[in-house]
Order: C-alpha cells, then structure tokens, then sequence
C-alpha cells in the first residue's frame, strides 16, 4: 500500500486495503481534479532513455497540398488554436478555432471537431482551414479558459461521422451532452450528464454514448435514438469528500470485443465498467501515480498517462498495459494529459497541457519497444491529440 503525504487541509484517511487520504478543500478550490491509489504487482518499470539534442522547429507546411498522414493535431488548450505538428520537427501551422479548445475528434472525411470554451469548431484539416463553429444552445457563461472553464471538453464522433458529441461543462451544475448534425454543423439535440464530462466515448456499433462525469464520480450511458439516459456510479474508492477529492474518473476507453469501458484511477485500480449491465469490476494496475489521458494501440494495449503524484507516490508516467494485464511503466518527465498512439502503434504521442499547473508546451514521444523518449514543441499547452 503506498502512502500519500497530505497537505494542510487534507481530511481524515480511509481504513483497510486501499486506504486513502482524501483532500478536503476551501471553497474556492473545491473542484480540484482528482484519482486514486493502491499498488498491485508484476509490473515493468522500464527507464526511459531521454533523446541528447531537441528535436529541430518545424517549418511551415507547403501551402495548396494535403497535410502529411501521420501528422499530429493537438488543440492548444492555452490559446485559441489548433497546432499541425511534424511528429519529427514540431509545430507546422495553426488555425483558429475558438478559446480554450479542450478535446478533439477527427472524422474520415479529414473534418476535425474541436471542443472549445465558445463553441464546436470544424476543422479541414486538408486544407488547414476553420470552416464552421457551432455555438452551445446550453448557456455556460461567458467563454473563459483555465481548469475550470464552461463550455466543451470530451468528444467524439459516431462511427459514420455523421454525428458528434460533445461534453458540455456548466459550471456549479450538471453537465449536457450536446449532439451536432454534421453536414447542417447545427446542434439537434441535448441530453443531461454527469459533472465536467471530462471524456466522450461511443460505442462500437454507434448505439450508445459514454460520458464521463468526473465531478460526479460516474459514467452516463446515453442511447444514441432515444436519448435516454442512465447512470452508472463509477468509484472504486468512494465517493467521500465530494467535489474535494482526488479519487474521481478522468478518461476512458472502449474495449474492443466486449464493449466494456476501461477508466484508469492512480495508477492502482483500473474500473472495468460494462455499460448494460452497469456492473463494475476493478483490476489492478501498478503505476501509483495520479492518472489522466488513456488510448488504445491498434493491437489492444491500453495506455494511460501518470501525472504524477498528487499526495505521495511515483512520479508521472506512461503505462502500456496489455490486453492480459501486463503493464510496462516508461517514466516521464514532467506532467502530461493525453495520448495518442501512431497509426504502426510502435510510437505514443504524449501531451505536455495538463489541465493543471506544471504543464509545459510540447509532446512527449515514446518509442513503445525500449521506452526512449524525445521532446517535441506543440503548440501552448497542448490538450486533446489525433494522428492524422
């Protein structure tokens, strides 16, 4: 069992296997993110070989032809933008799409949504060029950036492209999935969720939306016809200390085959969540570090991004876990947020935003057989990432 240093205003821990301190908070802070922790065995703590010489800058890409494949879009959660980044030099041009873009989904007609603080912005990403930007019909206030902002920040797209989801944060209040007709870029829809919808996930077959409430400690699962919703409570470690504690879900995945949902918690407890029967299972992982960004390889493997400690633990991560539950552990160095994997699934794209302090502007490249990583610029406090 690993121990959490607490701070000044941490409140009383939890007894038995598991136990855990949770952070109580002032009122001005009472919506800090949170996690989990418990240690599990057989992992693989690999170190990771740091590159000696940054990667050079990028230059700009040639204007009239197509965007390379395999070239990286991360949303510039820091600016108002949206950064093309050479996966070998860096940052090769930008677009405006509106403040604070938070996640972003990529459709095979080349069209990238971008979840921001004013709206759902349409990206061609062949031409590099923002064609259309599709308000909220829910009122979040005046468009803001920071942790806490209104406005989008999980999406995703349903697997004919013909329809995107997008999380809504209402701030003090309960979020709204919006969904957005595609070829009319119009909101046609909206259903009630759970607290700052960190993620948006979608089922295989389209049927259904899931939506992860990290204020709420659930996923809620939205048929994609009906809109109904129901709620699966997803805390592997309670729900004590509310909005102040750290142990909440983040992002998650969905698992090929059985259609179960995978949501990472520090590193210790992985929540196995099937979204008809609402059950929850809980595995564990090895990482003991506070968890955010997770992504599938195209083999399978799950990879979940270590932030780092939030009390007492290891330090930030990437963990490679395969579908039997093998886990390697490349360390990182410094906070991330999210993942994405290349298309030949031997490369991890790891973005340096977090949505907290300590973020740094630029991606973490991880060779995923030796762990060897290189830092790459990307853009102002790089978020949400596709390869595409």
């Amino acid at each position: 069992m690993s121990r959490r240093t607490r701070g000044a205003a941490d409140g009383p821990a939890r007894a038995g296997a598991g136990r855990r301190a949770l952070l109580v908070v002032a009122p001005a802070l009472v919506a800090l993110l949170a996690g989990c922790t418990t240690a599990g065995a057989g992992t693989e703590r690999v170190a990771a070989t740091a590159s000696a010489a940054p990667a050079p800058s990028g230059t700009p890409l040639t204007a009239g032809l197509p965007t390379p494949q395999g070239t990286l879009l991360v949303a510039d959660f820091g600016a108002d933008t949206v950064t093309f980044v050479d996966p070998r030099r860096g940052p090769v041009g930008s677009v405006t799409v509106g403040a604070a873009p938070y996640g972003l989904a990529v459709g095979p007609d080349g069209l990238a949504w971008v979840a921001t603080a004013e709206g759902v912005a349409a990206v061609d990403t062949r031409s590099r060029t923002r064609v259309a930007l599709v308000p909220y019909t829910t009122r979040t206030g005046p468009a803001a950036t920071g942790e806490y902002r209104g406005g989008g920040m999980g999406i995703a797209l349903s697997p004919d492209g013909s329809r995107a989801y997008v999380g809504v944060n209402v701030p003090g209040g309960r979020g709204v999935l919006e969904v957005i007709d595609t070829a009319t870029r119009k909101v046609i829809a909206t259903a009630p969720v759970g607290r700052r919808p960190f993620d948006v996930d979608v089922a295989r077959d389209g049927g259904e939306v899931y939506v992860t409430g990290h204020d709420s400690f659930d996923v809620t699962v939205v048929d994609a016809g009906s809109l109904a919703t129901r709620r699966i409570e997803v805390a592997p470690y309670g729900t004590k200390g509310g909005l102040g504690s750290w142990l909440k879900p983040h992002y998650a995945v969905v698992r090929p085959g059985d259609g179960r949902l995978l949501l990472p918690f520090e590193g210790e407890r992985l929540a196995v969540v099937d979204p008809r029967s609402g059950s929850v299972e809980v595995e564990p992982m090895t990482a003991d570090t506070h968890q955010h960004g997770a992504a599938l390889a195209p083999d399978g493997r799950l990879l979940v991004v270590g932030t780092g400690a939030v009390e007492e633990g290891e330090g930030p991560s990437l963990t490679v876990r395969s579908p039997g539950g093998e886990e390697r552990v490349y360390p990182l160095d410094g906070p991330h947020e999210d993942v994405a994997v290349s298309r030949d699934g031997r490369t991890a794209y790891v973005t340096g935003g977090y949505t907290r302090d300590g973020y740094w502007n630029g991606l973490t490249v991880v060779d995923l057989a030796d762990g060897a990583t290189r830092r790459l610029p990307a853009g102002t406090r790089p978020l949400g990432i596709a390869v595409l």
